[in-house]
């Protein structure tokens, strides 16, 4: 019995891990894919699809899901794409976002399942990813200023990754295997 039980948990943490990072490699590739540079601040700024891709992770998965695939799988993006100086501040930021989003979507036996919830989450995680990449390019550029330019490509990319995330959400969670 024992051993049942055992081997039950073994394969359990091995699905988990699998997910998990799949997970995480499609949050690099949907960050890697598509991504737009805007031309609005001094970095100029990006636009992509990994932000929808960190929503649907925490929404249809839970927090921790959500938060080490993001952070993991933005933070990587930054390393290997130009944007390394920013790799260790999207790790923080994108793993509290993707916590964020996915302890409100899943509080209270939710598990993701209501739609109002899932848009508070991804509403409430965007100002603190907003505030740590503030900091971070003042930190960076000796200015309390110029890291103001970056905010609205910010907004954009959180607004893109609702629009995305939001109705993709809704389909999962109408298939039996995510619910």
């Amino acid at each position: 019995m024992e051993r049942t039980a055992s081997y039950s948990s073994s394969k359990t943490k091995t699905f988990d891990l699998i997910l998990t990072a799949m997970l995480t490699a499609l949050v690099f590739v949907s960050t890697m894919l598509l991504n737009i540079k805007l031309p609005i601040s001094i970095n100029g700024g990006l636009v992509h699809l990994g932000s929808a891709m960190l929503f649907i992770s925490a929404i249809v998965f839970g927090p921790k899901k959500g938060a080490f695939a993001g952070s993991v799988g933005m933070g990587l993006f930054d390393l290997v794409s130009g944007w390394a100086l920013w790799s260790p501040i999207t790790f923080l930021t994108r793993a509290l976002q993707g916590y964020i989003v996915g302890k409100i979507a899943w509080a209270g036996g939710r598990k993701g399942n209501n739609i109002a919830y899932n848009l508070l989450g991804i509403i409430i995680s965007v100002p603190p990813m907003i505030a740590g990449y503030y900091l971070w390019e003042s930190l960076i550029y000796g200015n309390w200023i110029v890291p103001l330019t970056s905010i609205p490509g910010d907004i954009v990319q959180s607004v893109i990754g609702i629009a995305v995330a939001i109705p993709i959400c809704i389909v999962l969670k109408k298939i039996p295997a995510f619910k």
